[in-house]
């Protein structure tokens, strides 16, 4: 790569910018002492653990294999980022921005092409050694080049990096780039070049790898829990990204297989902190002795970010899934208002669109703005796009709605899968049998019902749960009939969209479009996302592209609810203010040792 002088970069030199985002809006000024949701004079030290609730990338909920956390093979532990720096970091009270980390400042060349970051001075890795822009550079080509395909597909715009010196990183990106996709180059982890040359960075092992964050890899045993240790004397401690956050000695995960085994867990104190996801729980079992007298707490609170999708995704790559009328009896078939009902306690929502709980979501008749991106598709898309977004059905709540289980039967019949005997066949007389995939059993309540619907109109379903290891690789492979998938975007989405949705992703294993979704109408509008110059143009794109997603059809919608259910043991402080934006636990919460000793008192 050709690198620009120094002198091409004079007049944004002059105007360095101490953070970036999307759309160049920053709430904090350049002197900034810490986010406004921290307690700056939060005490450090105590342990904070909980089960894991989250993945990402090649990580599992159930179960880890690998240190190594940004690649396809292998199922990384889950809180290895907190192990790396990054160029930026984020902030929680903002849609979408960044803030030095790393880096002290970022110029960006008028075009938005090149991005040119500088290092603060003292940055080093947990050896002592310099953390260097060479290590950065290496740490983005590397990505782009061999890490998980997520990562790869989101850097597809990002063209390469290279260190214009020890203290300077140059990154450049592909015209008509995504948006956001600087965003994501500038919270990527930064590896230390210098380690990967005496081993491959594309393989999966439980070798600590050379980190540079606020934390480094403790004790471990791989599929039980895994331990992170606060670095004393990080030297990122004072940055106004990290006041007040990164306050315990020692964070842990610990994996359970079974969601009831791991409530017990929580009950006998064998981990601190639990966010719940099962409705059950939570409405019938949080009567235990220590909630009784205090010693556990436990909270709503509420969730501001849109609350995305969940579902039974359907494979559309398989033969059987191709006809969209087939999909919409397998939605039709589903009673959600009983379900919600007698197995959820009805705690939660009907989830309608990808965008659930924001501005971006479809509602109404398309207004003129959406019209213009959906008149080149006229006659190529549903008509259906044109007027008021897919709403899946309501039902009476009685587990077997007679009329949209007829309803499912007549667009079968509509799409020749024709009854015999009792059983529904293809075109072909093949029977229709669906194997429903799950790698945990706590679901199981919630598919029989469901299944009990389809046989009523011949369609045969089985569950088959598999362990973590082999489901990973079957999603990843696109080997399945039905999975359910629960993911969500930020307030801002752009390149992510094209990992989901795009026709490009559809054909890359280990991507997340595990419905196989190929339509030219969903492409067009990620691009509209992506190249969108104002808030309400990036709006009215994503709109558009949940009009044409819910016209497909692509999967059977399931519930979401717009807070987060927390239970804890009574031993932390934590700030008055929440971040908008995400959890913010365990990062601006502490431990205070009055209140654990008088948990202590209270056991005795």
């Amino acid at each position: 790569m050709v690198l620009p002088s120094r002198s091409a970069f004079a007049q944004e030199l002059a105007n360095d910018r101490h953070g970036m985002s999307a759309f160049g809006d920053l709430n904090y000024p350049a002197d900034f002492p810490h986010f406004a949701y921290v307690n700056p004079n939060a005490p450090k030290g105590g342990v904070f653990s909980e089960w894991v609730t989250s993945r990402t990338y090649n990580g599992s909920f159930l179960t880890f294999n690998s240190l190594n956390a940004f690649i396809l093979k292998g199922e990384g532990a889950l809180g290895m980022d907190y192990t790396f720096a990054s160029l930026m970091a984020r902030s929680g009270d903002e849609p979408d921005a960044m803030y030095g980390f790393a880096a002290r400042s970022v110029s960006i060349a008028d075009n938005g092409l090149t991005y040119r970051f500088t290092l603060r001075d003292g940055t080093k890795f947990h050896d002592g050694t310099p953390l260097t822009a060479h290590d950065v550079a290496w740490s983005m080509n590397t990505l782009k080049e061999k890490g998980h395909p997520i990562i790869s597909q989101q850097l597809r715009d990002f063209v390469g990096a290279e260190a214009a010196d020890d203290r300077t990183v140059v990154a450049r990106f592909a015209e008509k780039r995504a948006r956001d996709v600087p965003l994501f180059v500038a919270g990527l982890p930064i590896f230390s070049r210098a380690y990967y040359a005496k081993q491959p960075f594309d393989q999966s092992t439980l070798d600590t790898p050379l980190g540079s964050g606020a934390y480094k890899v403790g004790r471990f045993e791989p599929g039980r829990f895994i331990e992170f240790d606060r670095v004393k004397d990080w030297w990122g401690a004072d940055l106004p990204v990290a006041r007040g956050t990164n306050n315990f000695d020692t964070i842990r995960y610990e994996y359970y297989r079974d969601r009831d085994v791991a409530f017990e867990g929580f009950t006998g104190k064998s981990y601190l902190f639990r966010e719940e996801f099962t409705s059950r729980i939570w409405a019938t079992r949080y009567d235990f002795p220590a909630m009784r007298d205090g010693r556990v707490k436990r909270d709503t609170i509420p969730d501001d970010t849109p609350s995305g999708a969940q579902g039974w995704f359907m494979n559309t790559r398989r033969e059987k899934f191709k006809d969209r009328r087939l999909r919409e009896a397998m939605i039709d078939a589903f009673d959600f208002e009983w379900t919600n009902k007698n197995v959820m306690y009805g705690a939660y929502d009907r989830t309608h669109s990808v965008f659930q709980n924001s501005p971006m979501m479809a509602k109404g008749k398309p207004d003129a703005a959406e019209l213009a991106l959906l008149e080149p598709f006229r006659g190529k898309v549903p008509d259906e796009v044109f007027g008021e977004p897919y709403l899946p059905p309501v039902t009476d709540a009685t587990g077997q709605d007679r009329r949209w289980l007829r309803r499912a039967n007549q667009l079968l019949i509509e799409a020749g899968f024709e009854l015999k005997n009792g059983k529904r066949v293809t075109p072909n007389g093949e029977p229709i049998v669906i194997e429903f995939l799950l790698d945990e059993p706590g679901l199981q309540p919630h598919h029989f019902p469901y299944f009990k619907n389809l046989a009523t109109i011949g369609i045969d379903a089985t569950l088959r749960v598999v362990d973590p290891v082999q489901y990973r690789k079957r999603v990843d492979d696109f080997d399945f009939d039905i999975t359910m998938q629960r993911f969500s975007f930020s307030s801002t989405p752009g390149d992510s969209l094209r990992t989901y949705f795009s026709s490009q992703a559809a054909a890359i294993k280990g991507s997340q479009n595990i419905a196989g979704i190929a339509d030219p109408a969903i492409d067009a509008m990620i691009e509209h996302v992506v190249n969108a110059k104002t808030r309400n143009e990036l709006t009215s794109a994503c709109r558009v592209l949940d009009r044409v997603f819910r016209a497909g059809r692509y999967w059977v919608p399931q519930w979401s609810k717009a807070s987060h259910w927390i239970a804890y043991w009574d031993i932390f402080g934590r700030p008055d203010r929440q971040p908008r934006y995400f959890r913010g636990i365990p990062d601006t919460w502490w431990a205070e040792p009055q209140k654990a000793k008088a948990i202590e008192q209270k056991s005795q």
